[in-house]
């Protein structure tokens, strides 16, 4: 089952989880899928709160990608969390400027700074 295979690199500092995506296309319905599934089992299946998602590796992501990041942040705002993102590359940030997302997520530009706002 492809739900199985992991789209994400998981680490915890201090209490926060960073998932640090391991594709550098999200691009396909079914890895998104996977993406999703994944994102949402972190706050519904395990109970964190705290989470950063890393997009050091990310190039390229598709808008029905854009759409599970924002059923994540509804997920984690409804559960009480906090949800920051980093390490967006260039093009990915004017995506989100572009898109008025930037007033949505919490965007840091490493790990270190996105910690610091926890």
């Amino acid at each position: 089952m492809a739900s199985d295979v992991t789209r994400f690199n998981i680490q915890t500092i201090d209490g926060v989880t960073i998932a640090k995506f391991i594709d550098n296309r999200i691009l396909d319905e079914a890895t998104i899928q996977v993406i999703g599934e994944q994102m949402y089992r972190l706050v519904d299946d395990h109970g964190l709160r705290k989470v950063v998602l890393d997009f050091e590796s990310v190039e390229h992501l598709s808008s029905a990608a854009l759409g599970k990041l924002i059923n994540m942040k509804k997920k984690m705002d409804a559960a009480g969390g906090q949800l920051a993102m980093c390490s967006l590359r260039s093009e990915l940030l004017k995506i989100f400027k572009v898109t008025k997302l930037t007033k949505v997520f919490d965007i840091h530009a490493s790990v270190e700074k996105a910690l610091k706002g926890f």
